[in-house]
């Protein structure tokens, strides 16, 4: 990169920094904006761009950016992970989950890609293989009560109740506030362990 390019890059940085460090996110977006009319294929930029709109309420546009992002680096797993979340937003189930696989392909300990991939299979109801991915985000994050709690109503709607009443014991354990959700939601009692 040449030394113009590179202060120029700087530069462009420390004033996005400096307006995100201020709270004014729509100068930063205009900023962002302007960066990528100058140089569209700048891959930060993109990001940066994408996750503003996203927090604004823009999934559409976001993932527009996101899917630019990803023509210039399709290895990018958080770029893949973040598009099938705003993918999951806009009810586009298969397309979600198109991208959470392609996200945990690159990196099969990203728990979160997991996590959505597995949703985007509830949302399909194909429950068998969200289990799995489910019990890959128990296995990753075996003490984030997220992942028991979705396989606990997984199990249940595909009533194996025996497996969430077990799902519920253990999240006593660690997570009882969690564990009395699932007893409020499904109407399911564990017995206590014996001590």
């Amino acid at each position: 990169m040449p030394l113009n390019a590179a202060l120029s890059a700087l530069w462009f940085r420390c004033r996005l920094r400096g307006l995100l460090t201020i709270g004014w996110n729509q100068a930063a977006v205009r900023l962002l904006s302007q960066r990528l009319t100058d140089v569209p294929d700048d891959t930060h930029a993109l990001a940066s761009l994408a996750h503003l709109l996203a927090e604004q309420g823009q999934p559409q546009v976001a993932a527009k950016h996101l899917q630019h992002l990803l023509t210039l680096q399709s290895d990018d797993a958080t770029a893949w992970f973040n598009l099938g979340y705003l993918r999951e937003q806009l009810g586009q189930a298969s397309d979600a989950e198109t991208a959470f696989t392609r996200a945990t392909q690159l990196a099969p300990r990203l728990d979160r890609a997991w996590y959505g991939l597995a949703l985007s299979l509830i949302g399909q109801q194909r429950l068998e293989e969200a289990v799995a991915a489910l019990r890959r985000v128990t296995a990753l994050q075996p003490m984030s009560p997220h992942g028991w709690y979705q396989l606990a109503r997984v199990h249940v709607q595909r009533q194996e109740l025996d497996q969430a009443e077990h799902i519920i014991e253990h999240l006593r354990g660690f997570e009882p506030r969690v564990a009395a959700q699932l007893v409020r939601e499904t109407g399911l009692v564990a017995d206590p362990v014996p001590t």
